[in-house]
């Protein structure tokens, strides 16, 4: 009786601790999303944040894979925790890879091979690497069917290394490793050069469509271009019209200073903005909004006290009695004049912090060239419209680009063409005016005060 009670227990203990392990390894998953993040660059916190964003935007879309950050050594701790306890990323610490390609040291593709990293996740039985430039408009789980090696043909004849599918393998690491340290061809220095030497024939093989039974399929595959579209194709409808495929994931590749985390890349490239849609839903912009402050604080500050006091310029410049040394005079006055105006519409664009909101950005510098050019307006006795004229336009030239109802792409270059066509007169003018009134307030005996009234030529009087 007691061994068969014992017997009993002995069964009943297996058969739980068979379904612990079996709900554990149900809970564990075998596929992952993965990115890359180094230092070395300008822009290194930009893509940081970049980064982020992804990351949020794929588990605020419920996917059902790990997110990983293969981050090189030097990244900060401080990135690495805010993405392991905010993110729920899983952050691989890899060493740097050399690349033998790169000439100039800062160049900013120089350490673009660390994306080879994905092939030694073998944890996985798929990864799909993502370069931080993508926004995820619907869940692409259905990419983890894909073969050991499947990317998008942005480029007819090249594919893009910003998003594709692979199956980790150590072999295929060290062959790649291999492939580095003899330094085989590679077309433009970058992991695309490379990747694509790797994958020679991926053209030649046949389109992905994720078989309905769930299953994983073996070999290579081009990805449908809805899985990457490139944003250039937007602009020439201003909405979607890629047919093959699901328009699931946007890339925007090209210009660096026109990435859509920076706050002058909307409305001047108008699909930006949903970047910053996903950003306020899922990061916020909780570490830029107190340089924001700031600076908002301060142009108010230059605002009120020009208002309130005279311009204290004038008593520091003396007439002397040379003609030579006064013209000299009036001359440096006025190139500094102008200097100061083209700064006061230059400066506030450089200290904005680079990844705030495009409405808050462009808001704080309108705010911030309206307030240095009050410095300038004040200090030399300008007529205040002229000097404003350049600072109207930019406005006006904003809500050219940003107007909402445009056909279609060409159309909305005409109206910014047309735009700037009908208001250079307008700056031009203005310049002419700025001139004048320079010339005339550099010429008053209240703008540039004589030494002692013995020294001033006869029959000299005050203009005010």
């Amino acid at each position: 009786m007691i061994g068969r009670v014992g017997l009993l227990v002995l069964l009943i203990a297996t058969t739980v601790t068979i379904g612990a392990e079996t709900t554990t390894l149900k809970g564990v998953n075998r596929n992952a999303y993965a990115t890359m993040m180094y230092m070395g660059t300008p822009r290194d916190y930009e893509f940081y944040v970049a980064t982020r964003v992804m990351l949020r935007s794929l588990t605020r879309l419920g996917v059902e894979a790990d997110l990983v950050v293969i981050a090189s050594l030097d990244v900060p701790l401080r990135w690495v925790q805010t993405l392991e306890q905010e993110d729920g990323a899983k952050v691989v610490r890899v060493k740097n890879l050399n690349n033998p390609y790169c000439i100039n040291p800062n160049w900013r593709f120089k350490l673009t091979l660390n994306k080879l990293y994905a092939w030694s996740l073998v944890n996985y039985d798929r990864v799909v690497m993502l370069d931080a430039d993508n926004l995820f408009l619907q869940k692409t789980d259905e990419l983890f069917q894909c073969g050991q090696f499947c990317a998008v043909f942005i480029n007819p004849c090249i594919f893009h290394t910003g998003l594709f599918v692979l199956q980790p393998s150590k072999k295929v690491f060290n062959e790649m490793i291999h492939e580095i340290e003899i330094g085989r061809e590679n077309q433009d220095g970058a992991d695309q050069g490379f990747i694509g030497g790797h994958f020679p024939d991926l053209l030649d093989r046949p389109m992905f469509h994720p078989p309905l039974n769930g299953t994983q399929l073996q070999g290579s595959y081009r990805l449908p271009l809805g899985y990457q579209m490139d944003a250039s194709y937007y602009y020439l409808k201003l909405h979607w019209s890629v047919p093959c495929g699901p328009n699931s994931v946007i890339t925007f590749p090209g210009a660096p200073w026109l990435k859509p985390w920076y706050w002058w890349s909307w409305p001047v490239l108008p699909l930006g903005i949903q970047w910053h849609e996903q950003r306020r839903l899922t990061v916020g912009y909780g570490a830029e909004m107190i340089a924001v402050l700031i600076q908002s604080i301060f142009y108010l500050g230059i605002i009120a006290v020009t208002r309130l006091a005279r311009p204290n310029l004038s008593k520091l410049c003396y007439r002397h009695d040379d003609s030579k040394s006064a013209f000299l005079l009036r001359t440096g006055l006025k190139l500094i004049a102008i200097w100061s105006i083209l700064a006061a519409y230059t400066v506030p664009f450089f200290v904005i912090p680079c990844t705030v909101h495009p409405l808050v950005g462009w808001s704080l510098y309108l705010l911030g060239s309206f307030s240095l050019s009050c410095i300038t307006v004040n200090a030399f006795l300008l007529p205040m419209l002229p000097v404003l004229v350049p600072w109207v336009g930019i406005l006006g030239a904003l809500l050219v680009m940003a107007y909402p109802w445009y056909n279609d792409g060409v159309v909305r270059a005409m109206a910014v063409f047309t735009y700037a066509f009908c208001a250079s007169p307008a700056l031009w003018m203005a310049l002419v005016k700025i001139k004048c009134s320079l010339h005339v307030s550099l010429e008053r005996e209240g703008f540039l005060p004589k030494i002692s009234e013995s020294t001033a030529p006869a029959g000299s009087n005050k203009l005010y």
